[in-house]
Parts: C-alpha cells; structure tokens; sequence
C-alpha cells in the first residue's frame, strides 16, 4: 500500500494506525508548501485536494474513517473496533465527533476559507475557533474514558484519531491544562513506538512528552 499525507495532518491518525496495525505500507509526503495536493499528480489519486489517501490492491481510500476502518478490518485480532456491537457503535460515535465537529471546529481557523469569502466573516471565524474547540476538549474528558485509551484499556481506531486533532491544541489557543485526561492520553500517545516511527519520516512533527 501506498500512504499519502502532510506533516502535522490529520493524515497523522492515519500513519499511527498504520504502525500499530504492522501492515506493509509505503508513506508518501504530499508537499502542501508548494500546493502539491493541488497538481493533476495528486487529483488522480484524490479528487479533493486533501490527505490522508490510501492506495490499495483494489483501489484507492480517501477520508480518515473509512481508512481507519479498512485498516481494522485487515487485522482483527488487535480490536481497533471492538467485536462487541454495542461497543463498536460507541467507537464509531467518538470517531464521528471528532470528524463532524471537533476537526471542523479546528478548521474555521487554518481554513475559513472554506466556507467565507469576506475577512470579517474570517475573523469571526478564526476568533470563534478557540473557544469551540474548547467546548469540544470539555466534551471528550468528561465522555470519553481515556484509561489509558479513549475506551478503556485497548486502543481502539478513535485514539490515533483523537491525538492527531489534540496535536493542535496549543496553536488553537486551547489551555491543555484544563484537560488533564486529555494531556495524559496525548503523551500516552505520543510515546508509543508507532509515535517515533511517523516522527522518523516526517509525519508527526511534535512530541509530547
């Protein structure tokens, strides 16, 4: 398999269920300085311009989620979403906040531009985003388990997820220190083996000791 991705990207959730899967893969940057996600070379692998994207033996996958689920199903035996159906809904539910809501929240700073033209509607944005991604950081520790893991004691595909958007924080204006369970499970994370393998290449571009 082929791995497309951007430092410091939510592409990083991507790459650390990678490592922890043992899967065989290829990491491949996509130079977001030059606009490389922009040129016909990328578009053919993804039409929207954005990372992660995953190239497979039957095809090419785009979106975190339905990467992150290909991978799990690839190898069941490490439960990355739980046989369980109850608690497979419940991994399913925290994966669909931090999609739907938190990494938009994140992104009405970087890129308002998705979604305004005008800089006074920008700037209501960028300066809004603070506090909704606090309102979010709130959610997750008082609604997530975070002993050590997001679920409890196995990680499951919602960890390297909820870390690659914790990984933002600070530039944000969030005060980490507010959220303790939080800080903890983002250094539980960032000391992991499968941390130090996307570090080596690029894709993790912090570390949270």
């Amino acid at each position: 398999m082929k791995f497309y991705y951007a430092p410091g990207t939510i592409a990083v959730a991507t790459g650390l269920l990678l490592q922890e899967s043992g899967l065989d893969h290829t990491p491949v940057a996509v130079d977001f300085a030059n606009a490389g996600q922009t040129k016909p070379d990328y578009l053919a692998i993804n039409p929207k311009g954005r990372v992660p994207a995953l190239v497979t033996d039957q095809g090419i996958l785009t979106e975190t989620g339905a990467i992150a689920e290909y991978i799990a199903s690839l190898v069941p035996e490490k439960h990355l979403v739980p046989a369980d159906p109850w608690q497979a809904a419940q991994v399913r539910s925290i994966c669909y906040y931090l999609a739907a809501t938190m990494h938009v929240n994140h992104a009405h700073g970087p890129r308002g531009i998705r979604w305004a033209d005008s800089d006074a509607a920008l700037a209501d944005m960028k300066a809004k985003m603070p506090q909704t991604m606090t309102d979010s950081c709130t959610f997750i520790e008082e609604n997530c388990t975070l002993a050590p893991f997001v679920m409890g004691e196995t990680m499951t595909i919602a960890d390297p997820w909820l870390f690659a958007i914790c990984c933002w924080l600070e530039t944000d204006n969030v005060d980490v220190d507010r959220f303790p369970r939080i800080k903890a499970h983002r250094a539980m994370m960032s000391a992991r083996p499968s941390a130090a393998a996307i570090r080596d290449y690029g894709l993790l571009t912090k570390d949270f000791a």
